[in-house]
């Protein structure tokens, strides 16, 4: 609006009396008035003017027992829901029914660390395996890295949804972030510290497709493996090696089963292998069955003179790994596509592995077939040649007669 819209004048009546005029154009009509003083005029200025003003800005005057601060709030508020399709007033009775403060504000950063503590004395405790405390400890850091100076009650879903979906991952994946992430919000909500769990209204992705067979060697590539062992360091990592790939122990050398194995777990006289829940990775107590193929191997090379976690292992077993195309969990797999060629149960072969059926039926059915889990399962070690060349001993041989089969210096 110009400063000169409207003017305030001095002006003499007809009748000799000075009064003060107040014109010019509001919407295109002439405005004139008098008053008696030039205060008046000047107040009735200032209120054409901003009537002027509303009609360019919008803006208008109203008595209000707001402050300028609440007023500035108002219209913020106002400005957010354009568009919205309920009102403010809705939106804030929403609020004031659903919203509950948190009992105390804590950081993200001193929520994660006692978060950490919490699921360290489980895993001291024997609940919670290395494995996965690792995997939770890694995850709420990188959210740490995040939202490095946040408070617990700022986290909403949207921000943690947008963490979650970071660099477009897989399903799997994400249902993985979002999983550690919902049980540490479940967490911080027991403990007052938000809330509400803000993962609740974010859903896992499903994941549709099915996933591939395992990865296994064949027979030949097995006893070829297995020949080579022996001839390393005079077979001192045969027990390993034959009891990951004879028994699918789970071979991880740093949080494994083959690494919390004790040497009292192996019972040759019974024949069978005890999975303690401190040693199993799913925390569950099997008994893995003795095949006699292994009852050969582990009197071949006992583990009294032949530890199971021999010295440099894991730099022997990265040279053996790279020569035989070794994955991280193929002589296991390898094990369990052999165990149900040879017995066609499923049901069998998930206890043994510590598996469900369904795990075994997806990737380990139909891999081999019952003439390469018999050469599979016949596989011996060299320094016993009377039992490698008896063809009724691969078949039949049970673990307490391996005990008592010839074997050669």
């Amino acid at each position: 609006m110009s400063p000169s819209a409207f003017i305030v004048s001095r002006f003499v009546n007809r009748n000799g009396i000075t009064s003060w005029r107040v014109d010019g154009r509001l919407h295109g009509l002439r405005i004139r008035k008098n008053f008696k003083t030039r205060v008046e005029a000047g107040a009735e200025k200032d209120a054409l003017d901003i009537k002027a003003a509303q009609s360019d800005t919008g803006i208008r005057s109203t008595a209000t027992r707001l402050t300028d601060e609440q007023l500035h709030e108002a219209e913020a508020a106002f400005r957010r829901l354009a568009g919205a399709p309920k009102s403010l007033e809705f939106y804030l009775d929403y609020a004031l029914t659903n919203y509950r403060a948190p009992e105390r504000e804590i950081t993200l950063a001193d929520a994660v660390a006692a978060y950490l503590e919490t699921k360290t004395r489980e895993h001291t405790n024997g609940m919670l395996s290395e494995c996965q405390l690792k995997d939770i400890r890694v995850r709420l850091e990188d959210l740490k890295k995040w939202f490095p100076r946040k408070a617990m009650a700022e986290l909403s879903r949207d921000v943690l949804a947008a963490h979650c979906h970071r660099g477009t991952p897989k399903p799997k994946t994400f249902n993985n972030r979002r999983g550690i992430l919902f049980t540490f919000f479940k967490f911080a909500f027991c403990q007052d510290w938000v809330a509400a769990n803000p993962l609740e209204k974010v859903p896992h992705l499903r994941i549709a497709h099915r996933r591939g067979s395992a990865k296994t060697l064949n027979a030949e590539q097995s006893a070829a493996l297995m020949r080579h062992v022996e001839q390393i360091d005079g077979g001192a990592l045969v027990p390993f090696f034959a009891l990951a790939l004879f028994a699918g122990i789970r071979p991880c050398v740093r949080t494994g089963e083959i690494f919390k194995l004790q040497p009292e777990h192996i019972r040759l006289d019974t024949g069978v292998i005890l999975i303690e829940p401190e040693v199993s990775k799913v925390r569950m107590k099997r008994n893995v069955t003795i095949p006699a193929n292994l009852a050969a191997w582990l009197t071949a090379y006992p583990i009294s003179r032949f530890p199971i976690i021999p010295k440099n292992l894991q730099h022997q077993r990265a040279r053996i790994a790279e020569k035989f195309g070794l994955s991280h969990d193929i002589m296991r797999h390898t094990f369990i596509s052999m165990h149900v060629a040879k017995y066609r149960s499923m049901g069998e072969a998930a206890l043994q592995a510590g598996n469900s059926e369904s795990i075994i039926r997806k990737h380990y059915l139909d891999l081999k077939t019952p003439a390469e889990a018999e050469q599979f399962f016949g596989i011996l070690p060299m320094i016993a040649p009377a039992v490698a060349a008896s063809p009724v001993a691969t078949a039949t041989v049970t673990p307490l007669e391996a005990l008592t089969l010839p074997i050669a210096a």
